[in-house]
């Protein structure tokens, strides 16, 4: 019977991957300087294609070997954490769903969670298909956070109810973050708003802008339109920068 995986064997595993050159390369991409979104990260260089083949071996990784790695200071021990949750979470019964659940919000509270690669990558597999069949009340608690991160969960976890076509908890979420600060926090609701006119109606992603275009953040709104035909794109770009001049 083979020993149940360890902290210790991702850890290993993804060591032999790392690269300096990437690790100084990822240490500006993810803009850990001071005052950055990701002050203080840390970087051993290994990138994502990498890092799923090391938590595709150890798929099985325990719930508490899995705290290990989001406890790490390491960027990319808390990638392989939340990617394992992902992958985990379809697979488990649901005592097991709860518990990821759990453990994975627990996290995002702790700031463990705590870069967009990482959000990005289990939010909406994880909070959004948990919540999927529930009430929605956590995503709009975590869309008033006052950290970057809470909010990211909970407008990428919407991406989950887009997916199975269901668009009107992520366009309250967006009016609720639509003027928020964050450039990080405008790519996303400007993302989910272009994903809802591909994947669930065009015409709701229209009505939408025909009401908050004028007012929106540039980078969302730039988003938002960027698969819509060139004659409406400019259309809306053009209310912004109408409002804009006034």
């Amino acid at each position: 019977m083979n020993a149940q995986p360890t902290a210790n064997d991702v850890v290993e595993g993804l060591e032999t991957h790392a690269s300096y050159a990437d690790a100084q390369f990822l240490t500006r991409f993810f803009k850990t300087d001071e005052g950055q979104y990701g002050a203080g990260d840390q970087f051993i260089g290994v990138r994502v294609p990498q890092t799923r083949q090391v938590c595709k071996k150890y798929a099985d990784l325990p719930l508490a070997e899995t705290q290990k790695l989001l406890d790490s200071p390491v960027h990319e021990h808390r990638l392989a954490a939340v990617i394992i949750l992902g992958n985990q979470y379809p697979k488990a019964d649901p005592n097991g769903k709860q518990a990821i659940f759990d453990l994975y919000l627990k996290n995002v509270r702790k700031g463990r969670v705590n870069n967009w690669d990482l959000v990005d990558s289990s939010a909406e597999f994880i909070i959004g298909e948990h919540l999927m069949s529930g009430p929605h009340d956590l995503l709009f608690e975590l869309a008033k956070s006052d950290s970057i991160w809470e909010r990211r969960v909970a407008i990428i976890s919407a991406f989950e109810f887009i997916k199975k076509g269901e668009a009107d908890t992520m366009l309250k979420l967006a009016e609720v973050l639509l003027h928020d600060k964050e450039d990080l926090i405008q790519k996303a609701v400007g993302w989910m708003l272009r994903e809802t006119g591909k994947r669930v109606s065009r015409e709701l992603l229209l009505t939408f802008l025909d009401i908050h275009a004028s007012t929106m953040p540039r980078t969302t709104l730039r988003y938002a339109v960027e698969h819509l035909p060139a004659e409406q794109k400019a259309h809306y770009m053009g209310l912004k920068a109408k409002n804009a001049s006034v």
